[in-house]
């Protein structure tokens, strides 16, 4: 059952970001260049939206999160990876997907970029956990752990943050 679920809501979220026109390539460039805000209203969007619904079933008790280990190297070199990954393709994966899923035929050579990738990182991780991930790592904590605040606190400042991006973005015509 809980394949099915994936499956509705992967699609779901094809048609979303279709729909947000997050899968054109002007889209992409133009966030890169930040001159289209377009991606990054919708990622906020997501990000605050997922964080409200996530923490909402916590608090209720219908899951239990999973919390994975902060590591400021791994998520610094992961972080260069996707913006270089991003960069020379115009697609990041989930957007890749989508493109593909409307006929780009581009988006092959990203989507088997990420799987050769997959394919490293599983064949050099004995390494990378030796020398990468141990690099600032906090533990298994969250940022209202990190900051001794109530989730719910962060999450209202977040999206307040997001709501005055979005503001400015659209002052800006961006």
């Amino acid at each position: 059952m809980s394949l099915l679920y994936g499956l509705i809501t992967g699609i779901l979220f094809g048609i979303l970001l279709q729909k947000a026109e997050v899968l054109r390539y002007d889209r992409q460039l133009g966030a890169l260049r930040l001159m289209d805000m377009t991606i990054f209203k919708f990622m906020l969007t997501a990000i605050v939206i997922g964080s409200v619904g996530i923490y909402l079933m916590k608090d209720l008790g219908l899951v239990k999160l999973s919390i994975k280990a902060t590591s400021i190297g791994a998520q610094v070199v992961g972080g260069l990876m996707f913006g270089i990954g991003w960069a020379l393709l115009g697609y990041c994966p989930g957007t890749a997907g989508g493109a593909l899923g409307e006929g780009r035929l581009d988006a092959i050579w990203g989507i088997l970029g990420m799987l050769f990738g997959a394919a490293v990182h599983a064949f050099a991780y004995s390494f990378l956990k030796t020398h990468l991930i141990g690099v600032g790592s906090f533990g298994k904590i969250t940022l209202p752990q990190f900051l001794g605040t109530n989730n719910w606190i962060v999450i209202i400042a977040f999206g307040a943050t997001a709501v005055f991006f979005f503001w400015i973005f659209e002052k800006k015509g961006l």
